[in-house]
């Protein structure tokens, strides 16, 4: 199925999206939702701090080709890369995307959903999973590198930072607090 075809068939916030042509239905827990809650939470106040900090959108469609259009748990576009009309779908692959393990799509993130982030010039990719307590962080070194050549591994103890973002941090212990 083509990207075309999915708009044909489906309905905004329907919580489907197409990973490599077929539709993913998406059915979060309410750890998902608590977890996102905490990470929009953070970069929200972080990218209010100060001007020129970039736009924080919980969750939007974005197109990779004509057979992935993903729906990251929660996006981070730089000032630079902001979109011109916020009533519109991005047209450019955001700087950083935030996925969430659900049941019903965890296997797509890690797998599928990773490959197309990175084909698609992702510069930065965090992996959220509340069973291990951890976030992977994939990113490019340069953003000329061809593929996520910086793989982190975080957990308690650790703070989830990023170089795109100065002066961010979140605690780990902070996010998986139950």
């Amino acid at each position: 199925m083509t990207v075309e075809d999915y708009y044909d068939i489906t309905v905004e916030g329907d919580r489907k999206q197409l990973v490599n042509g077929r539709i993913v239905v998406s059915d979060p827990k309410p750890i998902h939702d608590l977890l996102r809650a905490r990470v929009i939470a953070a970069l929200s106040v972080w990218s209010e701090a100060g001007p020129g900090r970039g736009l924080l959108i919980a969750g939007t469609d974005v197109r990779i080709g004509e057979h992935n259009l993903l729906n990251p748990d929660t996006v981070w576009i730089a000032e630079e890369n902001r979109p011109p009309d916020l009533r519109r779908y991005p047209d450019r692959i955001p700087d950083l995307c935030v996925e969430i393990r659900s049941p019903s799509t965890w296997r797509y993130d890690i797998g599928a959903k990773k490959d197309a982030y990175e084909r698609g010039g992702l510069p930065e990719l965090w992996l959220v999973d509340d069973r291990a307590e951890r976030v992977t962080v994939l990113r490019r070194s340069e953003p000329e590198a061809r593929t996520f050549d910086v793989e982190l591994e975080l957990s308690a103890g650790d703070d989830l930072t990023s170089p795109q973002l100065p002066g961010f941090a979140l605690p780990l212990e902070g996010l998986f607090r139950r």
